[in-house]
């Protein structure tokens, strides 16, 4: 069974939504990791040489479109949704397939491509993460291969695939089993199928690598770029139909993030993910089973909490993230005195001085409750006295910050302890 997202604590309300190192990438003090950088800067030259020396016959367009969804969906419906996440389980059989479409589109081993994967869930936006954005769309889409990073990623487990024998059979053979699934099989089969052996090389084999590359590393890049934030925007994931055609299905981003063990991205039915709706098909058959999913009232809960911020961001005249050093500092008695003298609707929460004066009709718990915390310290109520607030809560109230109070205020911790 899919387990919901644990609620964090208070420590979550910081400047900035990013709770690592974040540094940009000097590229004069990387070395270049050839083999990756070969690999990816070579391919699409011979691949344009093809186009233009070669003319693309039906069945070899068929066999290449055939040949670049199994790569792609073997890295999406395989290394990503099968292993990384475990969002649903597979018979023997329907992993093999998936591990060989994987190991065509050559992007390492599904042991290597799942601890990045996994690494870059548990460190998103920061340092630790391997690919992420806050270092530059070029690093994120495909400059992290090109470079030897100057640290390595941050911890992840991946004690399951060390202990599943095709995960560790794969990553055994990958340096032989890459190059012959990627470009000697679909040379192969267009060569002794219809005779085609340039064509099947230069678009079958090449052509379609250089694509599946580039399609897949824009859930790295396109899809924490591009979009919305539909369900939590503490991180950069973001949700677009434009990335989702891009990728298989994986555009859908922001869902992904904060339902990473649920097999689908897209939710609704007109949405584009052929990967949701090939594991979909395979549960018809047998082959994949146990297909997790997320609560259908924690998804739109999520939903809804983000489309209550964007209306009170739109009502409020405070400007969202006002970092705590650029906000005035008060003393406890300064707080009081406002409220009391000058009728602010001011609360405490977590050392900072939020104004409420717009939210009182907006707050589920109803006007009364959101009122008894004037001229107080809510952090306690806020925190789980009263109710755990979720994350798009927490985030909320960035929006009403209008101070803070000074470090060492006695009378604001005794009444925070109260």
């Amino acid at each position: 069974m899919p387990t919901a997202t644990v609620v964090q604590g208070p420590k979550e309300l910081v400047d900035v939504p990013k709770l690592g190192k974040t540094t940009p990438v000097d590229y004069s003090k990387l070395r270049i990791n050839w083999p990756q950088a070969s690999l990816l800067v070579i391919t699409p030259f011979i691949a344009l040489y093809g186009i233009l020396t070669v003319p693309l016959c039906r069945a070899t367009m068929i066999w290449t479109i055939f040949y670049y969804f199994f790569a792609g969906l073997g890295i999406t419906a395989g290394y990503h949704r099968l292993w990384s996440h475990r969002s649903y389980e597979a018979r023997l059989p329907l992993q093999i397939i998936l591990a060989l479409g994987g190991v065509s589109a050559f992007q390492g081993s599904i042991r290597w491509w799942s601890r990045g994967h996994r690494a870059h869930h548990r460190h998103t936006d920061t340092d630790e993460d391997p690919y992420g954005i806050h270092r530059g769309l070029f690093w994120s889409h495909f400059g992290w291969l090109l470079f030897h990073p100057e640290s390595k990623p941050g911890p992840a487990d991946v004690s399951d695939l060390e202990k599943d024998p095709l995960v560790r059979w794969q990553h055994r053979n990958y340096m032989w089993l890459a190059p012959f699934m990627s470009l000697v099989l679909p040379t192969l089969v267009a060569g002794f199928g219809w005779g085609d052996w340039r064509g099947g090389y230069f678009y079958a084999a090449v052509l379609r690598l250089v694509l599946v590359h580039h399609a897949t590393f824009c859930v790295n890049s396109l899809a924490h770029w591009l979009g919305e934030a539909s369900y939590d925007d503490l991180n950069s994931p973001r949700d677009h139909f434009i990335t989702a055609i891009v990728t298989f299905g994986e555009g859908y981003h922001n869902f992904h993030h904060e339902f990473p063990r649920d097999y689908r991205n897209a939710i609704r039915w007109w949405q584009y993910d052929p990967t949701k709706w090939l594991i979909h098909l395979c549960s018809w058959t047998g082959q994949a089973y146990g297909l997790r999913r997320f609560s259908d009232n924690e998804i739109r809960k999520g939903n809804v909490l983000m489309r209550e911020k964007q209306i009170i961001m739109e009502k409020t005249t405070i400007e969202w993230g006002t970092p705590a050093c650029d906000l005035p500092a008060y003393t406890w008695e300064e707080f009081q005195h406002e409220c009391r003298e000058n009728g602010r609707m001011w609360t405490v929460i977590d050392g900072f001085v939020l104004d409420f004066e717009r939210f009182i009709g907006d707050h589920p718990g109803g006007e009364g409750m959101i009122r008894s915390g004037r001229g107080r310290d809510s952090t306690k109520a806020f925190n789980g006295g009263v109710h755990v607030h979720r994350r798009a809560a927490r985030n909320l109230l960035t929006a009403m910050r209008v101070g803070v109070i000074k470090r060492g205020d006695t009378a604001s911790e005794s009444a925070a302890q109260a």
